[in-house]
């Protein structure tokens, strides 16, 4: 392609090495990207609040899209632009639904939040429910407490499955009426309103740069990356991604381990 007018990267296993760290090289590139005009946008299944720590390291301040596409998010302000998110009803008719092809489930919702407002958590899980990054932000409810509430994404987990699955199950059972993702393999989906995915969040974002989709380049390595690799002019997937998601790509650069985001951008910058 020509040179891109956005760069969009996943943050997990695709910009941050196996460290969790942003290396010089990637770094560097970052910064060229940046200089030549172009937006670097983090497209993430992180909640904004999990954003700052990673946009810091790379100078970032524009705009990033959170929760998988459910939230575009303001880096300089702090402040949510958009957000598209599940009501309590069909938040709890989905929970029940699942319940009976996954028993055993427990689940957590994320919530649109701007900053820290008094009374307004943007994190809930029911008794149970492990998060597979460890368990630091666990804000046990009880389960009516948890789907209460519009939520931009319901998270499910089941420690005796593999997120794939789950997610087949998932799938079959709701069809269209959600979106249906996950970004680990251990045991934990993640679902959004119908037609929210990274995708639809990236293209608001792009739309708000007036850049086409033929001029953006997206990597990502998870299957909640396919739609938004697939959308991009040019999609790419890391050595270390899912195999669905490197059949979905354009192209397959080096892993997260070799600078693979940079080794593609220096095409270029």
């Amino acid at each position: 392609m020509d040179t891109p007018r956005l760069v969009a990267s996943d943050i997990d296993g695709t910009l941050l090495d196996p460290y969790e760290q942003l290396t010089v090289r990637t770094l560097s590139a970052i910064t060229r990207v940046r200089a030549a005009g172009a937006p670097f946008v983090l497209v993430s299944g992180r909640p904004p609040r999990w954003i700052p720590p990673v946009a810091e390291a790379a100078g970032l301040d524009g705009y990033a899209v959170c929760a998988n596409g459910a939230i575009v998010y303001d880096i300089g302000t702090g402040e949510i632009v958009t957000s598209h998110g599940l009501d309590p009803l069909l938040l709890t008719d989905v929970t029940h639904a699942l319940e009976k092809v996954l028993p055993g489930i427990q689940v957590a919702t994320e919530r649109a939040v701007s900053g820290q407002i008094p009374g307004r958590e943007a994190f809930a899980t029911e008794a149970g429910y492990s998060n597979p990054w460890g368990d630091v932000e666990n804000n046990t409810k009880p389960r009516a407490e948890v789907l209460g509430h519009p939520a931009t994404k319901l998270l499910v987990r089941h420690q005796g499955m593999t997120s794939a699955e789950m997610a087949l199950a998932a799938v079959e059972l709701l069809g269209d009426a959600v979106d249906v993702t996950y970004s680990t393999n251990r045991g934990l989906i993640e679902i959004a309103a119908p037609g929210v995915t990274k995708a639809s969040g990236l293209a608001e974002v792009a739309a708000l740069a007036g850049v086409e989709p033929d001029r953006v380049v997206a990597f990502g390595d998870m299957p909640n990356d396919i739609d938004m690799l697939r959308w991009a002019g040019l999609g790419v997937a890391m050595s270390n991604a899912h195999d669905d998601v490197k059949a979905a790509a354009d192209e397959v650069a080096g892993s997260n381990a070799d600078d693979g985001v940079a080794e593609v951008l220096e095409r270029w910058f």
